[in-house]
């Protein structure tokens, strides 16, 4: 039986621990954390909520978890923008009913990966911190141990051990880009009577040149806020170090969270402000001689900002692209880790780049009208030709096409867009619609490596693909009836 290691029992090195016990691998894997699952073991104000799309639902499902997460979630059918003046304002994600967004703690996810790891006879080492990793047996050393294995997979995180160790002497970039703003944590939580505060199906954003607040609901009715602000300046988080610096500002700035967070001042000023980064590497893998390898995966090959939603979703979708290299090079391992760094990495180069995009759109767009009525534009062609015309965001979100190709229809339908503004007649508009329609239909099912087939719509909603079926209800499967109140 062939052994691997897996650096990092956050919510990549679960995942992929439990892909690769299924594969037949005798997995360990090692945590310099103790156990989440220990009681007061909770992180606080440090993790960002998650949203669960297309891409981590994939792969959830076929690790066969997915029934079991649908108390967690909350589903997310839109934004919810919050004006100054306390003005709310509707903007849905897509034109179907499946296309929405699943809030789930982190905390939650990852304890339920751990469970279905241990269940698939993963050994888990808790409070072992990685000090060297010989990259040619392979094998990794903590503190107090060494662990052979014939794979080393580096699921450790933004400031990954594994990927520190696998560039020691070797010709490796690497590309770390902090953002100028940091972010806290606060709760919004259930009212005095019990029920959610405000409208619980949807993500709050609060939008701003000079600061941004993104909620997730979650189960129990409350929401998860994150603060996003400059690190430095009289309204960044060094300036807002006093209660009354801190009320006044988001009186003026955010007045409705004075009513939705009562404690608002006191959660603020509670922690201290976390950083984001960026972070782009090559290469990914090494190979060994002796046919072993050494690969890395999620945040320690590709970690983004969060303000597209996909770092934990593009995790995911690696450990089961990983997966399936594995299948198509049983007896190769070399080829399966080379075979997985190609289909990945492009895309995740393109994602970290519309991450920081997408952080513009939230903190400034999101009120300009303009932006707004391109939105609008977007989903009235995809109502009208849904498989012709897809915006970005559903590309991103809803489906599992790859990132770079996503990004690349886009740029397409921007571009006839603005040719079709110019242009009068239906006969020209017919033309131009006919000339988008020449890309493959978006993939919603498992992203097939190497191949180039089409996804067929058959009865039921399902959208059926070469040996897999992917509903159309996204998470639930079929239309949700249940409702959190």
């Amino acid at each position: 039986m062939s052994r691997a290691v897996v650096v990092g029992a956050g919510l990549a090195g679960s995942l992929v621990s439990v892909y690769l016990a299924r594969r037949g691998f005798a997995v360990r894997v090692l945590e310099r954390r103790e156990d989440p699952r220990t009681p007061g073991a909770r992180e606080a104000g440090r993790s960002i909520n998650l949203g669960l799309s297309q891409r981590g639902i994939v792969a959830l499902k076929e690790i066969g978890i997915l029934d079991t997460l649908k108390p967690l979630t909350v589903p997310m059918r839109g934004r919810v923008v919050h004006a100054p003046d306390g003005a709310l304002r509707f903007q849905p994600y897509g034109t179907e009913e499946d296309q929405i967004l699943h809030s789930i703690l982190r905390h939650d996810l990852n304890v339920a990966l751990i469970d279905e790891a241990e269940k698939q006879g993963v050994e888990f080492f808790w409070g072992h911190k990685v000090v060297a990793v010989d990259r040619e047996k392979p094998s990794v050393a903590t503190e107090t141990a060494e662990f052979d294995a014939d794979l080393v997979v580096g699921a450790d995180g933004a400031f990954s051990a594994v990927r520190t160790h696998l560039g020691k002497g070797r010709r490796m970039t690497l590309h770390q880009e902090y953002l100028e703003w940091g972010y806290k944590e606060l709760l919004i939580p259930v009212g005095d009577d019990g029920r959610p505060r405000t409208e619980l199906r949807a993500l709050h954003v609060w939008p701003g040149d000079d600061g941004l607040i993104v909620a997730h609901p979650n189960a129990d009715g409350s929401l998860t806020a994150t603060v996003f602000l400059p690190f430095e300046g009289a309204q960044g988080f060094a300036g807002l170090d006093t209660a009354a610096r801190v009320r006044e500002f988001f009186a003026r700035r955010f007045p409705d969270t004075l009513t939705l967070i009562p404690d608002v001042v006191e959660q603020f000023l509670a922690h201290p402000p976390a950083s984001l980064v960026t972070i782009r590497t090559e290469p990914w893998h090494l190979a060994t001689g002796s046919g072993r390898g050494v690969v890395l995966l999620g945040d320690a090959a590709h970690a983004v900002y969060p303000f597209f939603g996909q770092g934990m979703n593009a995790a995911f979708e690696d450990c089961s692209v990983l997966d399936r290299c594995l299948a198509a090079h049983p007896h190769d391992l070399p080829k399966a880790l080379a075979a997985f760094e190609n289909a990945r990495r492009p895309h995740t180069d393109v994602l970290a780049e519309l991450s920081k995009r997408n952080f513009v759109e939230l903190r400034a767009k999101l009120r300009s009208p303009l932006f707004l009525a391109r939105k609008k534009a977007d989903l009235v062609l995809h109502r009208l030709f849904p498989r012709s015309w897809v915006p970005l965001y559903t590309l991103i979100a809803h489906t599992t096409t790859p990132y770079g190709e996503a990004l690349a229809r886009a740029q397409r339908q921007d571009r006839l867009l603005a040719l079709v503004t110019a242009l009068t007649g239906a006969g020209m508009v017919g033309l131009a619609l006919r000339w988008i329609a020449s890309p493959p239909a978006p993939r919603r099912g498992r992203l097939e490596v190497g191949s180039s087939r089409r996804l067929s719509r058959r009865s039921k909603g399902v959208i059926v693909g070469k040996g897999d079926t992917t509903s159309r209800r996204g998470l639930a499967g079929v239309r949700r009836k249940r409702q959190v109140r």
